[in-house]
């Protein structure tokens, strides 16, 4: 089964598509948006992906979520699965194709420490790097079921990086 986006070479282009969009959500998220950050595959130079962008807005508190839905929507954004209790998910597609992820979290969450950290471990290690693109794609390849399939083939790897990186804080 296909998962959103066939995974595919890093594009030089995600940064500026990453950049254009952070423009458009500032202003949804007004004076409680703290920092938008580049997350995810896409916002590490060379490693393969699909090519999704994923954006992680964090906010002081999540209290204009109602609010923030009813923007988003306004700018093709639909709600998804909170991923986890205070880790708000909303997806984008654009003439059905899925082209960006917005990850919602309050300052302090747990999940920001976690993607901002393995963000930079991934830029910054480039074995890890390579070895994370060959799993990806190889679970791509071996796919039955879908996405929550994929994600799950990734986890353990993931939570690896995210224990390297503790151990270097």
């Amino acid at each position: 089964m296909k998962l959103t986006s066939s995974i595919t070479d890093y594009d030089q282009s995600w940064p500026r598509l990453f950049s254009e969009e952070a423009g458009r959500l500032r202003s949804v998220f007004g004076d409680a948006c703290i920092n938008i950050h580049h997350v995810g595959s896409t916002a590490v130079k060379g490693l393969a992906a699909k090519p999704e962008i994923d954006i992680l807005v964090v906010v002081s508190n999540a209290s204009g979520l109602d609010d923030w839905q009813a923007e988003l929507t306004g700018l093709g954004y639909r709600r998804g699965g909170d991923l986890i209790e205070g880790h708000h998910f909303f997806k984008r597609d654009v003439g059905g194709i899925r082209t960006h992820k917005l990850h919602v979290c309050g300052s302090g969450h747990s999940q920001i420490g976690r993607m901002l950290g393995i963000r930079d471990h991934l830029r910054s290690n480039s074995a890890d790097r390579r070895a994370y693109a060959e799993l990806k794609l190889r679970l791509e390849k071996e796919n039955r079921t879908g996405i929550a399939e994929y994600l799950t083939g990734k986890a353990p790897f993931l939570d690896e990086l995210y224990r390297k990186n503790q151990t270097k804080a």
